[in-house]
């Protein structure tokens, strides 16, 4: 007989930070802001993060060799444009569907990934981030206790 072996789901390590971002600016703008206020030098990924075939986040990505990090931008939400079914009484309208990288933080507009082993880039982050206009609010959010976690790892 030969032997099993057993895939443990978690063993994956946590050697990265998500910080969740509360803001009403465009990505672009929100990016932008991001390279004046932390020094930064954010551009667009040339692929966008693909959960499903309709499901797409776009990525904006930074490796800061100085203290060799890397940091990642994402969109927490995404809108999804669908036909109308045949016979409603809306049937000349889209449907929008809303989609979201982390279910658990509908709230948060935007998720800043950073890879580091820096245990106080987190706190600095967060500060600059607040003062950036029209961010309403900043929070690091514990990684263990991510139920779409998985959806972070790329």
């Amino acid at each position: 007989m030969g032997a099993v072996h057993k895939i443990i789901d978690d063993f994956y390590e946590d050697d990265f930070t998500v910080i969740a971002v509360h803001s009403s600016l465009e990505d672009y703008t929100m990016v932008y802001a991001l390279n004046q206020f932390l020094k930064s030098n954010f551009k667009r990924s040339s692929k966008d993060l693909d959960l499903a075939q309709t499901i797409s986040f776009p990525i904006f990505e930074w490796k800061n060799n100085s203290n060799d990090s890397y940091w990642t931008l994402m969109t927490n939400v995404c809108v999804h444009e669908e036909n109308a079914v045949k016979g409603d009484l809306f049937e000349n309208e889209p449907l929008y569907t809303k989609h979201y990288l982390l279910p658990e933080y509908k709230e948060a507009d935007y998720l800043l990934k950073i890879e580091h082993e820096d245990d106080t880039l987190e706190e600095k982050t967060v500060n600059q981030l607040l003062k950036i206009p029209k961010v309403i609010t900043a929070y690091v959010l514990h990684t263990e206790d991510l139920k779409h976690k998985n959806n972070l790892i790329f």
